[in-house]
């Protein structure tokens, strides 16, 4: 069940970002793309397969999971700056790219690699499993570890959700409320990744059903709003603006 829903998400990214390239080839919104690339690397990075063969080019070491770890903190960011931006959010926008969210994601990304030093990382495991089975010490710091990455996309899903709220009460097309909805979820179920040490090892799926439910709302919601602005064209843009005043 866990592999169907990884690899049907996977999927789901991949044709979302192969929708896109014609528009980023000819230079058109192509910031959008690199999002949905970085989401669907992030996706086979989350995948076994994929995962253990990656890493072990890389040496064995669970490189992999750090770079996995930064492509999450690329693509929310921007996630975060398109949202902000497009539904006219600046002091939301500013939470993320001012002083605060610059702080945020810079200390989050020195603990996040601090730690990963401080571990023994040898023997490819997406996840981490196998490396927090070695030892005591070992498994301390592997918690410490999953609780550093999933800080910054947290700290960014809050911010955005107030805005997303905001959006779906408002008068916008249908679509783009839909979009919001879905963009709200998404960032609720990030939020709730905060609780994972607090899940029990027998609800441990519960953590993928979370993971890639976050990752799906983002994706179809972002995409939503691609096919509304086709759609609606300049209209989704004036009643953006119409609703901020």
């Amino acid at each position: 069940m866990i592999e169907i829903l990884q690899w049907s998400t996977l999927a789901i990214c991949v044709v979302v970002a192969a929708a896109r390239i014609p528009n980023a080839l000819r230079g058109e919104n192509r910031s959008l793309f690199y999002l949905f690339a970085l989401m669907a690397l992030a996706i086979l990075l989350s995948i076994e397969a994929p995962y253990v063969a990656i890493d072990r080019v890389l040496g064995g070491v669970n490189a992999a999971n750090l770079i996995l770890r930064f492509v999450i903190f690329a693509a929310i960011f921007f996630v975060g700056i398109r949202v902000t931006k497009g539904f006219g959010a600046p002091d939301g926008y500013r939470l993320i790219t001012g002083p605060i969210g610059m702080a945020a994601l810079g200390l989050v990304s020195v603990t996040v690699v601090a730690v990963f030093l401080m571990m023994d990382t040898a023997g490819s495991s997406a996840g981490l499993g196998a490396v927090a089975a070695k030892s005591g010490r070992n498994a301390v710091l592997a918690e410490y570890y999953g609780a550093a990455g999933r800080a910054y996309p947290a700290y960014v899903a809050l911010v955005l959700l107030p805005t997303m709220c905001r959006a779906c009460r408002s008068t916008l097309p249908p679509l783009v409320r839909l979009a919001a909805l879905l963009l709200a979820i998404g960032s609720v179920a990030v939020g709730l990744t905060l609780l994972f040490p607090l899940i029990p090892p027998e609800l441990g799926y519960a953590q993928f059903v979370i993971n890639y439910t976050a990752v799906l709302c983002f994706v179809v919601g972002l995409a939503l709003i691609w096919v509304a602005r086709v759609r609606y064209g300049g209209k989704v843009a004036r009643r953006q603006t119409s609703t901020e005043k």
